[in-house]
């Protein structure tokens, strides 16, 4: 499986983005579609995610301004980010998994700055 992820780039507090990922090889093999974020000496942590089925999670930190969406015919999962603030700053990575097997997309960096 190739994940081709894009949408990154320098955004002002407050300002929105749209991250995208596009899946492609053996597709059949993934169930859950998320990104995580790492920042700078800190852990990657998950963000959000979407099962095939529908199902979402959405951590704490980013309630309310992220939203997850998956297009199933597109094996491509987007990740709005609305009321961006400096500590969204990182680098974003796509990751699928399921199956026993993950995969994992290259970064996109997102800073949030005026």
């Amino acid at each position: 499986v190739q994940l081709q992820a894009s949408g990154g780039g320098l955004v002002q507090p407050g300002g929105s983005l749209r991250l995208s990922c596009a899946a492609s090889g053996s597709i059949f093999s993934i169930d859950t579609m998320g990104w995580y974020r790492q920042a700078p000496g800190k852990q990657r942590l998950l963000v959000a995610s979407v099962t095939s089925g529908g199902a979402t999670f959405i951590a704490d930190s980013v309630k309310g301004r992220f939203t997850i969406s998956r297009d199933n015919a597109k094996n491509t999962v987007y990740l709005q980010m609305n009321g961006l603030k400096p500590e969204d700053t990182a680098v974003y990575y796509c990751k699928t998994w399921g199956a026993g097997s993950q995969y994992w997309g290259q970064g996109t960096q997102v800073t949030v700055s005026s």
